[in-house]
């Protein structure tokens, strides 16, 4: 071997020794299994659920294989099937099969049901602090109510509010920005908006409230009736690829670009105590397909809004925009509703702070970023 080839045998020898170094460090550092700290916490994390089944009853607050909400709670179904082989299984329940669709959260506190699926705003009533958590008017996209509530604080102060309800709740899926309604007549002025019955929920309701509007809570299936009648003379619902097949567009044919839910949180909210019991493997599973659920659905209503949209204007569906005078009203009234809320409750107040100290931060990244990119796209 002359001395060229030994020199370069050598430096392969010493790199490749260098790397195994390196690869022997990396796989030292990355053992968890060696830190395992909570003995105590051990035999509950290995297999105990072999050889033995747990059945969880879930309610829902939609019908059975509504779209992307209803299928999307039955894929997580499917979803916790899979992932526990079998050991974990959960019996799902439509609306009013076992109880009636604005029922669930106290049927779910009491232990009636283990489970349930539905939107947070629902249950404003038990504490208006709760309608934050599915969002606020001229608030927050779903993007951003996602990162509040994973990395601001926001998942921790709901299951606090939520533990004196014995719940725990998970975010289930999130709509998107949701259209601003359907009206029999057109909007001209804040005017046309006085007097009107209109199907909306949550702190929206509570602005259009202050707008003049007599806003009514109503289950999905009684709302195009209601419409239909005359009961109501307009509603919100969520967005195209739903809103279409509700048929709201009959008999409703003034469709409105929204700013009330720029991106509304689902939940999937189960009861304490059974959570609790539940075993450490068993709660993984629910983590990681509750995640997975809210990250597809998510995604699913947009891409199926954006073709939904094609066909409402194709029905010749007039979609239209609030007159100025309307979103400066409705500017107006958000501020007085969170300042009487925030007065009355201080859960509404606590939730609030931290909500509008990430979304500052966040509008003054979205307009160095996202607004100047759609704005040259």
């Amino acid at each position: 071997m002359n001395r060229r080839d030994f020199l370069a045998t050598a430096s392969v020898g010493s790199a490749a020794l260098a790397f195994s170094s390196c690869n022997e460090g990396n796989r030292q550092a990355i053992d968890y299994s060696k830190q395992v700290k909570e003995k105590e916490n051990k035999q509950k994390t290995i297999h105990v659920n072999k050889n033995k089944k747990t059945t969880i009853r879930l309610a829902t607050s939609w019908p059975a294989h509504f779209p992307i909400m209803g299928t999307g709670v039955e894929n997580f179904v499917k979803r916790i099937k899979e992932i526990s082989g079998g050991s974990l299984e959960v019996k799902l329940y439509p609306k009013n099969v076992l109880v009636p669709a604005l029922a669930v959260f106290d049927a779910c506190s009491s232990g009636q049901i283990d489970a349930f699926h539905s939107g947070p705003y629902y249950w404003k009533g038990k504490n208006s602090a709760f309608s934050l958590y599915s969002g606020i008017p001229f608030g927050f996209t779903a993007e951003e109510i996602n990162s509040w509530m994973l990395f601001g604080g926001g998942l921790e102060l709901w299951r606090e509010q939520y533990a004196k309800y014995n719940l725990y709740p998970f975010m289930g899926g999130n709509t998107n920005i949701q259209m601003g309604g359907w009206f029999r007549k057109p909007i001209t002025s804040i005017e046309d908006m006085k007097g009107l019955k209109m199907r909306i929920p949550g702190l929206g309701g509570e602005v259009f409230a202050k707008m003049g509007v007599n806003p009514i809570l109503l289950p999905a299936g009684e709302i195009y009736t209601s419409l239909e009648r005359g009961v109501i003379d307009a509603t919100e619902w969520v967005g195209p690829a739903l809103d279409i097949k509700m048929g709201f567009y009959k008999v409703a044919p003034y469709y409105y670009s929204g700013w009330h839910e720029p991106g509304s949180i689902l939940e999937l909210t189960f009861n304490n105590k059974y959570w609790n019991k539940l075993g450490r493997e068993h709660q993984s599973m629910i983590e990681v397909a509750s995640s997975e659920m809210n990250s597809n659905m998510t995604s699913e209503f947009h891409a199926e809004n954006i073709k939904a949209l094609q066909t409402l204007k194709s029905l010749d569906v007039n979609i239209m925009q609030y007159p100025k005078d309307v979103i400066e009203v409705g500017k107006i009234a958000l501020t007085n509703v969170i300042t009487e809320l925030s007065t009355a409750n201080k859960d509404f107040q606590k939730v609030y702070a931290s909500i509008d100290k990430h979304l500052q931060l966040s509008k003054e990244w979205s307009d160095t970023s996202l607004r100047y990119f759609l704005n040259e796209r």
